[in-house]
């Protein structure tokens, strides 16, 4: 991806098992893959984005603290209540349900691969 609006920050996900974590994001939360790198020693980067946002996603065979990594995302969608039903119906797990607090229309989820998700809008 060409950076052609100055500075911005792309988050990185290191997951032990990455091709199920970029399925699984595919389908709890409709991202396409825009770059894919494979390497004949099982190194896998994968960028998947949804408009303007996206993310990259790597293979690593030890798991951060939190058993999948030790990233929490938050994705700012316009219907937080259908993708975080979505993200649940693809195997995600509800930490707390889509809710009006603290100025944003929220939900919080765990990925099979134990990340934390924050899927909403700002109100």
């Amino acid at each position: 991806m060409k950076n052609t609006e100055g500075n911005h920050l792309q988050p990185w996900l290191s997951i032990a098992e990455a091709e199920k974590a970029i399925a699984f994001y595919r389908q709890a939360f409709e991202l396409h893959e825009t770059y894919r790198m494979e390497d004949p020693g099982g190194g896998l980067v994968v960028r998947l984005e949804s408009g303007s946002a996206g993310f990259w996603v790597s293979n690593d065979p030890a798991p951060g603290p939190l058993g999948g990594g030790n990233v929490r995302m938050i994705l700012i969608v316009p219907d937080p209540d259908r993708v975080f039903a979505q993200a649940l119906g693809a195997g995600g797990t509800a930490v707390y349900p889509v809710r009006e607090e603290y100025g944003w229309r929220l939900g919080r989820l765990i990925d099979p691969f134990g990340l934390h998700w924050e899927i909403g809008y700002a109100l």
